[in-house]
């Protein structure tokens, strides 16, 4: 009996190896099912690159992120910034311009509108070689809001009462306790008076447009592509394919291949895309708008 077992242990041992350990293979063949690479261009190293820019801006710091790699990187040609976003958060928005228009000198960038290209999406669209609209997309709403909820009533009625002790005249401004007083007021404007005037200046300097004719392309009009283009926000009308072979033709490369965003990553976008709107519902913020 032990000859004929160590006679079929070749084939014993395989067998108990993957009853014992069955979960962690399978675990390991739908990883790599889901993350091996598909064909042989997948290993080929991308010429072009396509960043995504989607939902709520409350962070830029991924982003950016991707956006210096591909400045960094030789082997990038040119970048297709895909947007279809809301807009969201002042500094964040900012923060993506900025790292965009440093990626700009080095290499050309196009700015797509799939969607949405609204206030900080706009904003942060602005510094790209061209920017090209879906035919379909809403593009503009170049402006500045805060806004908060006055729940003093229904404090009142439950019987809640606020105490505060403070330093500094303006300390509670934003506070949802009461209705704001005017002087609160008057202080809030001047920062969002500031914060779209530097708004404006920057989409007038980057799209060669004339800063006192801001209210015809600025003060929060929302427009169609077609009147986008009018106003000179977008440069030309197409679809996904259109805004590719733009890029295409812009960085030179003869033979194009593209990055193909990591499954899991895309996942993660997703998600965090979702815990933005749900935190920018219940804690609103100076956003641009």
């Amino acid at each position: 009996m032990q000859r004929l077992k160590k006679i079929l242990l070749p084939i014993t041992a395989p067998i108990g190896f993957i009853q014992n350990h069955f979960k962690a293979m399978l675990f390991l063949l739908l990883l790599f099912i889901l993350f091996a690479p598909q064909s042989e261009q997948d290993l080929t190293p991308n010429n072009l690159q396509e960043i995504r820019l989607v939902g709520p801006i409350m962070d830029a710091t991924e982003i950016v992120n991707e956006i210096n790699k591909a400045a960094r990187n030789n082997n990038i040609k040119g970048v297709l910034l895909s947007v279809d976003s809301p807009g969201g958060a002042v500094a964040p928005s900012v923060e993506i311009a900025y790292a965009i228009r440093r990626l700009k000198a080095k290499k050309p960038v196009v700015a797509y509108a799939k969607g949405t290209m609204a206030s900080g999406s706009y904003y942060s669209s602005i510094w790209a070689t061209e920017i090209i609209s879906n035919p379909g997309s809403m593009i503009g709403s170049i402006g500045v809001i805060m806004q908060g909820a006055d729940l003093s009533e229904i404090m009142s009625k439950i019987g809640i009462k606020t105490q505060t002790i403070q330093a500094g005249k303006y300390k509670k401004i934003g506070t949802p306790d009461r209705a704001w007083t005017d002087y609160e007021v008057n202080e809030l404007n001047k920062v969002i008076q500031g914060t779209y005037d530097m708004f404006t200046k920057d989409v007038a300097d980057a799209r060669s447009l004339d800063i006192t004719k801001r209210d015809l392309y600025a003060n929060a009009h929302i427009f169609t592509a077609v009147q986008a283009m009018e106003v000179g926000l977008v440069d030309k009308l197409g679809v996904a394919y259109d805004a590719k072979k733009r890029v295409k033709e812009l960085s030179g490369v003869q033979k194009a291949v593209w990055n193909k965003e990591d499954k899991f990553d895309k996942l993660m976008k997703k998600l965090s895309a979702t815990t933005a709107v749900t935190l920018s519902t219940y804690f609103p913020n100076l956003v641009l708008k």
